[in-house]
C-alpha cells in the first residue's frame, strides 16, 4: 500500500489478508467439517462461505458545514446531508461538542434544509461522515478557536490559556470563567464572531474492505435456508461511534440476506406486479437474522482527515455472496449442485434440489 489498480484507483491504506484471517478464525472455518457433519446426520445440509470486498465511497464534491453560537450558550450545525435512520446527528454532534467543550446534546442538527444552508451535496455513496465529518470538525475547531479569543478579551488573558469546557470558557488553572451565554452577549460581539464554516473536499474516495463468513442450515425436504452463524471483520479506517457503526452494519448485512434468500419482484404474464405489498413481499425479519459477530481490523485512512472510509454500503456488498457462497457450498456438498441464482427461496432450492436427483 498504496497499491494502485490496473482501472487507476488508488488503494491508500489495508490489511486485506489480516481481515481475511481473523474472519475466517472467528467463525471456526477450521472446526466446519465436523458441524457439515452433524448436519448431515440429522438430515440437513449445512455449507459455508465467505466474501472479501473492498468499495470506493466517500469521494466527490465538497460538503460544507456551518457551526452557530446561539444565545442560550447551545451550538447549532447546519450541513447539507440528511439522515435517514443511520445516526448522523449523533456522530455529528461528536464533533462538534469534542472541540468547544460541550455535552453532543448541547449541539442541534439541522440537516438537509435548503432554506438555511447555502449550498451542500447530501447524503448518498456513504459520503456524510468521511466528508461531511471532517467539515464538521473543522468548522468545530474555527468556531473554538473564535470562542478563546472573544472569552480572551473579555478576561484579559491570553488566548492560548483558555480552555473551553462544559459550555464555559475558562482561564486555566484558575476559577476565572465566562459562560457560553454570555459570550455570545457580550457587547460588540457580531454573528460572524460567533460562527464559522469548513468545507472538506476528499481528494481521493477512501476504501473500505473487509470480509463475511456465513454459515447455513437447508433442509433439503422444503428447502428452506437458515442463517446459523454470521461472521463480519471490517476495516473502516476509524470508528467514531461504535454502536452506531454496529448497528449500521447489523442493518445492511440483513438488507444482504433479504436480496439473497427472500426479496424478489414478481409479474404475471401481463405485467402486473404480484408482490406489491408485505403480505406478498418477503421482507427479512428478526426470525431470519442469527446473531452477528462483528468486529473492526481498522487502517486509518490517509486521505481523510479523520482516519474515516465509509460504511453506508457495506454490510450490503458483503453479505450476497457470502450468503451465495454458503448456500452453493451447502447444495454442492449434498447434491452437487454448483450455482444458484438470487434469491435462494424455499421453491428454488428444493427445485434445484429435485432436479438434481435429491430427495
Amino acid at each position: 500500500m498504496p497499491y494502485t489498480t490496473a482501472t487507476g484507483r488508488t488503494y491508500d491504506s489495508g490489511d486485506f489478508a489480516a481481515h481475511m484471517a481473523r474472519a475466517l478464525a472467528r467463525a471456526g472455518w477450521a472446526e466446519f467439517p465436523a458441524r457439515a457433519a452433524a448436519a448431515r446426520a440429522a438430515g440437513r445440509l449445512r455449507g459455508i462461505g465467505f466474501a472479501t470486498y473492498v468499495e470506493a465511497c466517500g469521494g466527490g464534491a465538497p460538503e460544507p458545514a456551518y457551526l452557530t453560537l446561539d444565545a442560550d450558550g447551545a451550538v447549532t450545525l447546519r450541513i447539507g446531508t440528511q439522515a435517514t435512520g443511520q445516526g448522523h446527528q449523533t456522530a455529528y454532534a461528536q464533533l462538534a461538542a469534542a472541540h468547544l467543550g460541550l455535552p453532543p446534546a448541547a449541539v442541534r442538527v439541522r440537516q438537509g434544509d435548503s432554506d438555511d444552508t447555502p449550498d451542500g451535496q447530501g447524503t448518498g455513496g456513504s459520503r456524510s461522515l468521511p466528508v461531511g465529518g471532517p467539515a464538521v470538525d473543522g468548522a468545530a475547531r474555527r468556531l473554538a478557536g473564535k470562542l478563546r479569543r472573544l472569552a480572551a478579551d473579555a478576561l484579559e488573558a491570553d488566548a492560548a490559556d483558555v480552555e473551553l469546557s462544559d459550555g464555559h470558557a475558562v482561564i486555566a488553572g484558575t476559577d476565572r470563567r465566562l459562560a457560553f451565554a454570555r459570550l455570545a452577549a457580550l457587547p460588540g460581539v457580531t454573528a460572524q464572531d460567533l460562527s464559522a464554516s469548513d468545507a472538506f473536499r476528499p481528494p481521493e474516495p477512501t476504501y473500505p474492505n473487509g470480509t463475511h463468513v456465513c454459515e447455513v442450515e437447508i433442509d433439503p425436504q422444503t428447502g428452506a435456508t437458515q442463517v446459523v452463524a454470521y461472521t463480519v471483520v471490517d476495516d473502516f479506517g476509524a470508528t467514531l461511534n461504535p454502536v452506531l457503526l454496529e448497528g449500521q452494519i447489523h442493518g445492511g448485512v440483513a438488507q444482504g440476506i433479504g436480496q439473497a434468500l427472500l426479496e424478489r419482484t414478481v409479474y404475471d404474464a401481463g405485467g402486473q406486479l404480484l408482490t406489491a405489498s408485505f403480505m406478498d413481499y418477503a421482507l427479512p425479519r428478526a426470525q431470519d437474522m442469527p446473531h452477528f459477530v462483528f468486529e473492526t481490523l481498522n487502517v486509518p485512512c490517509t486521505t481523510n482527515p479523520l482516519g474515516v472510509k465509509g460504511a453506508g454500503e457495506a454490510g450490503t456488498i458483503g453479505a450476497c455472496p457470502a450468503v451465495m457462497n454458503a448456500v452453493v457450498d451447502a447444495l454442492h456438498r449434498g447434491c452437487g449442485i454448483t450455482h444458484m441464482d438470487m434469491p435462494a427461496t424455499p421453491q428454488a432450492v428444493r427445485a434445484a434440489i429435485a432436479a438434481a436427483g435429491g430427495g
